[in-house]
């Protein structure tokens, strides 16, 4: 039985152990599945002793970036991104699999990014996924981030996009929230305003509580297709999984196996 858990600041209404424990039960798999919160202030004490209590380990935030020291090699997605959101602990490798369950959700959604203008707002460690993801897909990017210091950080090594000094009213055709104002403490908030959101054709929130975020609910209001990150949560789980079994991923199992679990 595989001993496995998120860990994150506050991950109290996480959706990881049910969704985890739902594809890993269909691949045949038993696990044990917690939930691990660390308040930043602990994180360089208790992380290293988590490392060890569990074979996996999967990432939130804001620890996509912190955990990279503690592993010996970042695989894949992961090295390309410098963000990590897949811990094989018997190993310490690294990876990440939000970008390619960023791209099959929005995809999905019937959202696509290819020859599109889209504001990303956050650039921590799931925004820098979606950002190279967004640009390595052919969409012109403009990100945004209150951490300005991060945000050129982030330019200086990857110069492909735009970044902002502050956000203008102007037209985008997709707006992506990967910041966490939406939820926790700052429900019913939402990182830009209406004004905003009237001039784009589509926003997507990678928050997932509420269902629908402030955010999702002023874009949906003034007739814009919507998408929140359940179905990214799901998505990269089920490649996670995969690369924790050593098990070739397949995008219609994946969406097959998120449309059984939204039934249940």
């Amino acid at each position: 039985m595989l001993k496995m858990a998120v860990i994150g600041n506050d991950v109290s209404e996480s959706l990881s152990p049910k969704m985890h424990t739902f594809i890993m039960n269909k691949l045949g798999v038993e696990i044990k599945y917690d939930k691990v919160s660390i308040p930043v202030e602990n994180f360089e004490n208790e992380f290293p002793k988590v490392l060890k209590e569990y074979d996996t380990l999967n990432v939130t935030i804001p620890y996509k970036l912190d955990v990279i020291p503690y592993l010996d090699e970042l695989k894949d997605d992961g090295k390309i991104f410098k963000s990590i959101n897949t811990i094989d602990c018997r190993t310490k490798f690294g990876y990440n699999t939000d970008g390619v369950g960023f791209m099959l959700m929005i995809e999905n959604a019937g959202i696509y990014a290819k020859d599109k203008t889209v504001l990303v707002l956050g650039t921590g460690g799931v925004g820098r996924t979606v950002i190279k993801k967004l640009v390595t897909s052919g969409a012109t990017v403009s990100a945004f981030d209150l951490n300005q210091d991060g945000l050129k950080e982030l330019h200086d090594e990857f110069p492909h996009f735009t970044a902002l000094a502050n956000i203008e009213n102007k037209p985008y055709d997709i707006i992506i929230n990967c910041t966490g104002v939406g939820m926790h403490k700052s429900v019913g908030k939402s990182p830009v305003g209406e004004d905003l959101l009237k001039l784009c054709n589509a926003a997507v929130d990678l928050i997932y509580v509420p269902e629908k975020s402030e955010f999702l609910r002023l874009a949906e209001i003034n007739g814009k297709k919507i998408c929140n990150g359940e179905a990214m949560l799901f998505y990269q789980a089920y490649y996670a999984d995969c690369i924790f079994l050593n098990r070739k991923c397949d995008n219609e199992e994946a969406k097959k196996l998120f449309l059984e679990y939204r039934s249940m």
